[in-house]
């Protein structure tokens, strides 16, 4: 039996509706963002940035681009249904985008993009803020050796490449940067660092928090540095 015009008109819309593009529907789906609607700008930057996880997913994608399952990997305690949510929040809200790698990859990655790249210092104060609650380890305490990168590059100065190895992995860091890209990563340098450390995580910990400088660690015997190059030299006091 033929459709009256009417639905047939719903019909095409909705097809058409569902046609367009996968980013442009997606962000039509989603839900309001919830509001402080207080007019200071404190109370909007919570609005975005504000929920449980965001700013644990700012600190995950200042590495550079990440697939779902890796920021799930690494954000344990996050369930799929919240992580996805928050990933849609932020990309609604212009801290991120959503793309398609280059075949043989194929797999879809989410990047900060300026706007939330500038959350960096925020997320380096409140670490700050937060390091004297860095006490002694607890047994329910996850780890994992790239969140030490924030506390650390902090610790450094100068320009280029180093690579950190600590008990719990590798990491790298990018100095000097001109604010666009990655200022870390997991795992080994990608390429020759300019100064390779290597450090236990208490000693990462007691920078972190003040209780010593880099320069202390290094003349202290807490931190091997290793290279020729000019900052290696120069973290040494060559």
């Amino acid at each position: 039996m033929p459709l009256p015009l009417r639905r047939l008109v719903l019909l095409g819309f909705t097809k058409w509706k569902l046609g367009k593009s996968n980013n442009v529907s997606r962000l039509r789906r989603m839900s309001p963002r919830r509001s402080y609607d207080q007019y200071c700008s404190t109370a909007r930057a919570l609005d975005a940035v504000g929920d449980r996880w965001t700013l644990l997913i700012v600190r995950e994608l200042l590495a550079g681009p990440r697939r779902y399952t890796d920021l799930h990997a690494d954000l344990p305690g996050v369930s799929t249904d919240v992580l996805a949510s928050r990933l849609k929040d932020m990309e609604r809200d212009g801290l991120t985008t959503r793309r398609r790698l280059p075949p043989p990859g194929a797999a879809f990655v989410y990047e900060l993009t300026a706007h939330g790249r500038g959350l960096l210092p925020v997320l380096q104060a409140l670490g700050d803020w937060g390091a004297p609650a860095l006490a002694e380890r607890r047994p329910t305490d996850a780890v994992r050796a790239h969140w030490f990168a924030l506390p650390l590059l902090r610790s450094l100065e100068g320009e280029g490449l180093v690579e950190v190895r600590l008990d719990e992995g590798e990491f790298h860091l990018w100095l000097g940067g001109a604010g666009e890209g990655p200022v870390y990563g997991d795992g080994a340098a990608p390429g020759e660092p300019d100064a390779r450390l290597a450090l236990d995580g208490d000693t990462c910990t007691a920078l972190s928090r003040g209780f010593l400088t880099l320069h202390q660690a290094v003349r202290d015997g807490r931190v091997a540095v290793s290279g020729e190059g000019r900052l290696a030299k120069s973290l040494r006091g060559d």
